[in-house]
C-alpha cells in the first residue's frame, strides 16, 4: 500500500507522524547514551571497589595474602578490574556504533524530511493559487452575465417606450451589445482557466502528492529499519563481551576452587607454633602433711625449666614460653656516613657504634647538612658557582646564568649603539641637543658591559670546569677529578660534605681567582685524552648485595669477587672494576678489600 494513493489528503497528519518518528529515534539515542553513562559509572565503581580492598604495600596485609583464601580474594579483585574493563568496552562500543551513528542519521533525516514537506507545501500553494484564479474568473464571468442581462432589459424597455428618442434607444442598444461581448469574453476566460485548473489539480493529486508521499514513506521505513538495526547492535555489543566476562567469572571460580583449607591451617601452625610441650597434670597436694609443697615432675615449673634448657640446643633455639616476651630481632645496620645520604643511596652494613635509639633520635632531629664551610659562613645561602648542586644540575644552572649574562650584555651593547647614534645626530645637528650630555651615559653603559663580560667569563670558566668533570662526559673526567682532589687536599677537606653527596667526588668549590679556574680546566682537558685506565690495586669480595641506582655506582652480588682500582678516600666509597667496560663505586662497608701492597698506584687515604 502506498501513502500517495491512500493518504492523498492527509498531508498534515503525515507531517505529525514523521516528526513523531524522529522524536522516537532521539528518545532511543538518549536511552543508549544514559546506558553508556551507567556502564562507565559502574566500571568506575568496580575499579574503586577493587582498589579499596587491594592490600597496601609494605603493610601487614601483604603477609595475610600468603593464605590461599586471601590469594583467591586478590585474584577476584584483579578479575573485577578486567570485568570493569568490559563494561567500559560496552560503553565505548555503544557510543561509537549507536549513539554517534544515530545522531548523525537523525540530522540527515531531519534535512530530508524538511525538503520533502517543503516540496509538498509548494505544490499546495500552487494549486491554491490556481483555485483562486479560477474563482476570480468565475465571479467575473457571473458579474458580466448579470450586467449583460440588465443592459438587454434596459434596451428593450427603451425600445418599447414611444416617448424616448431614437438616439437614446440606439445608445441603449449599443450598451447592451458591449455587455454581451464582455460576458462572452469572461466566459471564454473562465473556460480556459477552468481547464487549466483541472489539469493542475489532476497533476497535484495523481502525480506530485503521490510522489512526495512515496518518498516520505520510504524515508519513514528507512528510519524504522535503522532503529531496528541499532537495537540489534545494542544486543550484539553486550553479547561480544559475554565470553570475556565469562572468562573473568571462570577465573574467579578457579581461584575459589584453589582454596586449600588444609594448607591455610598448616600456615597458621607455621606462623604461631611455639614448639613447647603442653604442661603435664598437677598432682594433688596433701595439706594434712607438714607444710611442704610437693611439685610433680611434670608440673609447670619443671616444664619451664626443661624447656629453657632446650633453648640453647638444636631447633628449640630462640623459642620461649608463650607467655614470656619474645627476643627482639637484631637491629638493622645503621646508615653509613658516606654519600649514601643521597636519596635512594645504599645503607651501610657496618656494625653500629652508637645505640640505635640515639641514632634514630639524631636522624629525626638533624637538619640537612651544609655542603661546605663557606656555605656555613653564608648561613646556608646558595654558592655563587652552584657548587652545592650535583654536576649535571650545576652545569645547567651555570649555562642558564651564562645565557642570561649574554642577553644582558647584548642589551647593553644595543643601548650603547643607540646612544652613539644619538650622539652622532647631535654632532651633526647641534640644535637638537648637546653631544657632551651623552658622554656620562655612554661611559656608564660601557662600564656595565665590562662588568657583565667579566661576570660572564667567570661563569664560563666554572662551566668549562664542570663540563670537563661531568661523569656523563667520560670516565676519564672522573679520574681527573680524583687526581685533582689528591693534589689539592685542602680543597677536598674544606668541602668534604660536597664530595659525600656523590660517589664520583665530582662536586667543585668556588675558587679565589678566576685564573686558577681556567688553568685547572685547561689541565683537565690536556689530561683527558692522554691518561690510561687505572690499574687494579687489589681485589675485594662483596659481603652484601648492593643495587647501584645512582650515576657512577655499580651493582654487586653477595660473594662476588671484583678488582679494586681506587681505595676509599674517606668518603665511604671504593672504586671497583668487574671487567674492562664496567666499573664504578660501591660502599666500602659492603665489601672486604684485599690490597696488593706491591701494586702500582696503591694508595692509602686517611
Amino acid at each position: 500500500m502506498s501513502w500517495g494513493t491512500e493518504l492523498w489528503d492527509q498531508f498534515d497528519n503525515l507531517e505529525k507522524h514523521t516528526q513523531w518518528g524522529i522524536d522516537i529515534l532521539e528518545k532511543y539515542i538518549k536511552f543508549v547514551k544514559e546506558r553508556t553513562e551507567i556502564e562507565l559509572s559502574y566500571a568506575k565503581q568496580l575499579r574503586n571497589l577493587a582498589k579499596k580492598y587491594q592490600p597496601k604495600k609494605n603493610s601487614k596485609e601483604e603477609e595475610e595474602y600468603r593464605y590461599t583464601a586471601c590469594k583467591a580474594f586478590l585474584s577476584t579483585l584483579n578479575e573485577m578490574n578486567d570485568y570493569a574493563g568490559q563494561h567500559e568496552v560496552i560503553s565505548e562500543n555503544m557510543t561509537s556504533n549507536i549513539t554517534v551513528e544515530l545522531a548523525r542519521y537523525v540530522q540527515e533525516l531531519k534535512q530530508e524530511r524538511k525538503s520533502y514537506f517543503h516540496d509538498g507545501r509548494k505544490a499546495q500553494q500552487h494549486i491554491e493559487i490556481c483555485w483562486k484564479q479560477l474563482e476570480s474568473s468565475k465571479r467575473r464571468f457571473e458579474r458580466d452575465c448579470k450586467e449583460a442581462d440588465r443592459a438587454q432589459q434596459y434596451f428593450e424597455k427603451m425600445d418599447a417606450d414611444i416617448n424616448v428618442t431614437k438616439a437614446d434607444v440606439e445608445k441603449a442598444r449599443q450598451q447592451a451589445q458591449v455587455r454581451h461581448q464582455m460576458a462572452e469574453d469572461s466566459k471564454a476566460d473562465y473556460s480556459s482557466i477552468l481547464q487549466k485548473f483541472n489539469h493542475e489539480q489532476h497533476e497535484y493529486y495523481h502525480t506530485h502528492i503521490p510522489n512526495i508521499f512515496q518518498k516520505i514513506q520510504e524515508m519513514e521505513e528507512r528510519r524504522i529499519v535503522r532503529i531496528g538495526e541499532s537495537m540489534k547492535t545494542y544486543a550484539e555489543v553486550d553479547r561480544q563481551v559475554i565470553p570475556i566476562i565469562g572468562k573473568c567469572l571462570d577465573e574467579i571460580v578457579k581461584a575459589a576452587e584453589s582454596i586449600d583449607q588444609k594448607n591455610d591451617s598448616q600456615l597458621v601452625i607455621e606462623a604461631y607454633k611455639s614448639g613447647f610441650e603442653p604442661p603435664g597434670d598437677i598432682e594433688f597436694e596433701d595439706y594434712t602433711q607438714p607444710m611442704k609443697r610437693t611439685v610433680s615432675d611434670n608440673s609447670l615449673s619443671n616444664s619451664r625449666e626443661g624447656k629453657s634448657e632446650l633453648k640453647f640446643g638444636g631447633k628449640s633455639k630462640g623459642k620461649l614460653w608463650p607467655f614470656i616476651k619474645k627476643n627482639k630481632p637484631p637491629p638493622p645496620p645503621p646508615a653509613s656516613a658516606s654519600p649514601s645520604a643521597v636519596p635512594n643511596g645504599p645503607q651501610s652494613p657496618k656494625q653500629q657504634k652508637e645505640p640505635l635509639s640515639h641514632r634514630f633520635n639524631e636522624f629525626m632531629t638533624s637538619k640537612p647538612k651544609m655542603h661546605c664551610f663557606r656555605s656555613l659562613k653564608r648561613g646556608g645561602a646558595t654558592p655563587e658557582d652552584f657548587s652545592n648542586l650535583p654536576p649535571e644540575q650545576r652545569r645547567k644552572k651555570l649555562q642558564q646564568k651564562v645565557d642570561e649574562l649574554n642577553k644582558e650584555i647584548q642589551k647593553e651593547m644595543d643601548q650603547r649603539d643607540a646612544i652613539t647614534k644619538m650622539k652622532d645626530v647631535y654632532l651633526k645637528n647641534p640644535q637638537m641637543g648637546d653631544p657632551a650630555s651623552l658622554d656620562h651615559k655612554l661611559a656608564e653603559v660601557s662600564q656595565n658591559i665590562e662588568k657583565l663580560r667579566l661576570e660572564a667569563q667567570k661563569f664560563e670558566a666554572w662551566l668549562a670546569e664542570v663540563e670537563g668533570r661531568l661523569p656523563a662526559r667520560s670516565e676519564q673526567g672522573r679520574r681527573q677529578s680524583g687526581m685533582f682532589d689528591a693534589q689539592n687536599p685542602a680543597t677536598v677537606n674544606s668541602c668534604a660534605q660536597d664530595r659525600e653527596s656523590s660517589p664520583d667526588g665530582s662536586y667543585t668549590e668556588e675558587q679565589s681567582q678566576e685564573g686558577e679556574v681556567k688553568v685547572l680546566a685547561t689541565d683537565f682537558d690536556d689530561e683527558f685524552d692522554e691518561e690510561e685506565p687505572l690499574p687494579a690495586i687489589g681485589t675485594c669480595k662483596a659481603l652484601y648485595t648492593f643495587e647501584g641506582q645512582n650515576e657512577g655506582t655499580v651493582s654487586v652480588v653477595e660473594g662476588e669477587t671484583l678488582y679494586v682500582i681506587e681505595e676509599d678516600k674517606g668518603d665511604g666509597w671504593t672504586r671497583i672494576r668487574r671487567n674492562e667496560d664496567e666499573e664504578g663505586y660501591v660502599p666500602t662497608s659492603y665489601v672486604e678489600v684485599y690490597l696488593d701492597k706491591n701494586a702500582k698506584g696503591a694508595k692509602t687515604y686517611i
